[in-house]
């Protein structure tokens, strides 16, 4: 078999990690391999454009922003004369399988290129062009798709490749410009990209805290939406805020489909407030740069899935899109893809935007919703006869990044629906001592983009005369439910109350467990809050440690935390191309590495430059990271030099991604409605939260304990071991050639 692989269309980071997967899985398959250069314009053009792509080729490409294989419009592959150039080039190559890397336009491109098949071959034999036995030879021609595209704007996979890096542009930049903007008391009207799609515009919002926004899929639904703006936002200036940000999708329009600009946002505010405002548009700064840890991830998971559906059947008779789904890699015809896709563009050109919000998704439609609540300047006054709990708001366990997201989010939310909200300050310690006071509107602005716990954590976890002192804190100030941020410590400390729920009535209320940890160790939950922020900071840090190791024939045995959880080492991995993970799931053998040092030489003796091993801290504990980088050290010679990085708690700093924050505000704003639901039922319960294959789906804490490998902190099932085989294939040396002696 023999398959081309090209990325068309506008560029997406992730796009190279999805060709450095498609090329090495099917070399490994036994799959020849070309690359059509420049998209389809290279398909047409034929020649020197299209030519076979090795192993080595695709070395050193996963960090890389753009497409090494490039990509451009083709007018005329949209002319039939151009598809059957185009079925000709690829006919001359022996070519019968294609995977094709784009957005709409150009998926849309390979399904008439599908139907079109039979049609293009005779009439090539009947033009001469080809023989009648090589028309019989390719008579189906099997594509698999994969959406690389920042708007996240089709139907088939939850995300595309290329809108998470997106969403890092656009965060890092609202962020930056928050603080000049507050610091003169500015508006800025940011524009982003989405000309059919506001999920940019939509998360940006959320993820960045911003004060208004607007987006195609749900245009203000007044005539005068300009007042309402204005007056939300002058509020906001009167109750305290130094700055006002303005997030506009490049293709926002009002109800009756006319467009509104940034411009236009900008001297709106300048006329009806007159404030000083700025216009940033961030343009195709969106689209540049190195991809994030996901879009790395989640492209080599898809590549690699693209191949094996080539070996399959399953594209024989409908070209096929590969997606993900939670965290799952799914395939979905791509005709049923680009219908409900069509369907989104056809609604907001019909202006039923209930309609185009629905084919979006529940996940899309939940943040507007949420949006539209933290906008406000201040919240709902209670209306009579609302009934208005005591909540309580707590972190616990080491700090993870979206903790401040996750607090901001519930406390606003729950505030705004009337309850009275309390933060716990310094974990269970702050319980214990009674170290809690209510949490208002603004003393939470400004804690969506910051690192860290503004309200203390500790990994303290309450006994003996502990539980007295907290029961008789809780019944002091009134908590009718209580949400745990936090990690594996605070479970446990939630789980001892739950289980004295008989001795403590004060105890025996709901109490609700959200996961956040860079450990990603906890029970109920795919993702842990600022797992994706460590992942990302990792990546980043052996990014530069790889070209510092580049010039001199290095390698690096970096070490991760994680404690007994390897999910940081694996996908770690994965995101940078390490040739090992060392897990303590999978223990770590002297056999295992006398392999490894065999698998580095050969490498180096084939003209590798960069080794790199990544290790859990628990991996194994005499074989430490100290210990393997004196043993690869030694036996390297004079092949290569080792060095090693402890990367520590830098793992746990930073401002958390976009991704955490998005998670932490969605999770956040479902436990406020789970506690909300229980208080006051016969029989309360208590459960901890998480998103489980895409879904928010809750555990009751009654099933947690059975749940759990208590002696080494995880959960006795973990989804992303799984991948272990694809990290495997593709961080593997490159096969030596025919006739190599080496």
């Amino acid at each position: 078999m023999k398959i081309g692989v090209l990325t068309s269309g506008g560029d997406a980071p992730g796009m190279n990690a999805a060709v450095r997967a498609v090329v090495r899985m099917a070399l490994d398959k036994g799959i020849k391999t070309y690359a059509i250069y420049e998209g389809y314009q290279g398909m047409v053009d034929g020649g020197d454009r299209i030519r076979p792509i090795g192993w080595n080729d695709v070395g050193g490409i996963l960090h890389q922003g753009g497409t090494v294989i490039g990509s451009a419009r083709c007018a005329r592959f949209r002319e039939r004369d151009g598809r059957l150039q185009a079925a000709l080039h690829l006919v001359q190559n022996g070519i019968d399988g294609l995977i094709i890397i784009g957005g709409d336009g150009s998926l849309t491109g390979a399904h008439i290129l599908q139907k079109e098949w039979t049609g293009l071959l005779a009439e090539l034999v009947e033009k001469g062009e080809i023989e009648q036995a090589v028309a019989d030879q390719y008579q189906a021609l099997k594509i698999v798709g994969m959406v690389g595209s920042i708007d996240n704007d089709m139907y088939g996979t939850d995300m595309t490749i290329g809108a998470d890096t997106a969403l890092h542009r656009i965060v890092d930049a609202v962020d930056a410009i928050a603080s000049t903007a507050a610091s003169h008391q500015r508006s800025f009207v940011v524009e982003v990209m989405g000309r059919r799609c506001g999920y940019l515009a939509l998360m940006g919002a959320l993820a960045t805290g911003a004060d208004w926004v607007l987006i195609p899929e749900a245009p203000p639904n007044l005539d005068d939406w300009e007042s309402k703006m204005c007056e939300v936002l002058a509020e906001g200036r009167h109750v305290g805020r130094r700055d006002s940000i303005v997030i506009v999708a490049e293709g926002a329009q009002d109800r009756y489909g006319n467009p509104i600009t940034s411009q236009y946002v900008k001297e709106v505010l300048e006329e009806r407030l007159g404030e000083d405002t700025r216009v940033t548009v961030l343009g195709h700064v969106q689209r540049g740069g190195s991809p994030s840890a996901f879009d790395r991830n989640v492209s080599t998971l898809m590549g690699a899935d693209a191949v094996e559906a080539m070996l399959s059947d399953a594209p024989k008779m409908e070209p096929i899109v590969i997606g993900i789904q939670g965290n799952e890699i799914s395939r979905t015809p791509l005709s049923h893809c680009l219908e409900k896709t069509w369907g989104v563009a056809e609604a907001i050109k019909r202006r039923d935007y209930e309609r185009a919000m629905d084919l979006r998704g529940r996940s899309f439609s939940d943040a507007f919703h949420i949006v539209r609540t933290m906008v406000r300047a201040l919240p709902h006054e209670p209306e009579p006869g609302q009934r208005r709990l005591r909540l309580a708001v707590m972190n616990a366990g080491g700090p993870a990044p979206g903790m401040n997201t996750a607090v901001r989010a519930a406390v606003r939310l729950g505030v705004d629906k009337g309850h009275t909200m309390l933060g716990v300050y310094n974990g269970f310690r702050g319980l214990i001592d009674g170290d809690i006071s209510e949490l208002d509107w603004m003393k939470v602005g400004g804690w969506a983009p910051r690192g860290g716990a503004l309200l203390g954590t500790n990994r303290d976890i309450p006994e003996g005369r502990d539980f007295y002192a907290i029961a008789r804190n809780l019944e002091k100030h009134q908590v009718q439910g209580l949400l745990m941020i936090g990690g594996f410590a605070g479970y446990q400390s939630v789980l001892e109350l739950y289980a004295r729920r008989d001795t403590f009535p004060a105890f025996d209320i709901p109490i609700i467990c959200l996961p956040a940890s860079i450990n990603n160790n906890l029970p109920g939950a795919d993702l842990s809050v600022g797992a994706d922020t460590a992942l990302n900071s990792i990546a980043q840090a052996v990014d530069k440690i790889k070209q510092s190791a580049v010039a001199s024939q290095r390698t690096f045995v970096v070490e991760v935390m994680g404690h007994y959880c390897g999910y940081l080492s694996l996908m770690g991995a994965m995101a940078t191309g390490a040739e090992r993970a060392y897990m303590h799931e999978e223990g770590v053998t002297l056999k295992d590495l006398v392999e490894d040092v065999r698998q580095l030489k050969k490498g180096f003796r084939r003209g590798k430059r960069v080794g790199l091993m990544i290790r859990n801290e628990m991996a194994n504990e005499i074989y430490s990271t100290s210990f393997m980088s004196a043993l690869f050290e030694e036996e390297g010679g004079d092949l290569f030099d080792v060095r090693q990085a402890i990367l520590g708690h830098m793992q746990q700093g930073g401002d958390p991604s976009p991704f955490d924050r998005i998670l932490a505000t969605r999770l956040a704003a479902r436990c406020v409605d789970f506690l909300e639901a229980q208080i006051g039922s016969d029989n309360p319960e208590s459960a901890c939260i998480g998103q489980v294959q895409g879904e928010i789906l809750l555990t009751s804490l009654e099933d947690v304990p059975r749940q759990l490998d208590k002696a080494h902190s995880r959960p006795k099932t973990q989804w992303w071991l799984d991948l272990r085989t694809v990290a495997g294939v593709l961080a593997q040396p490159a096969p030596k050639k025919k006739g190599s002696k080496r």
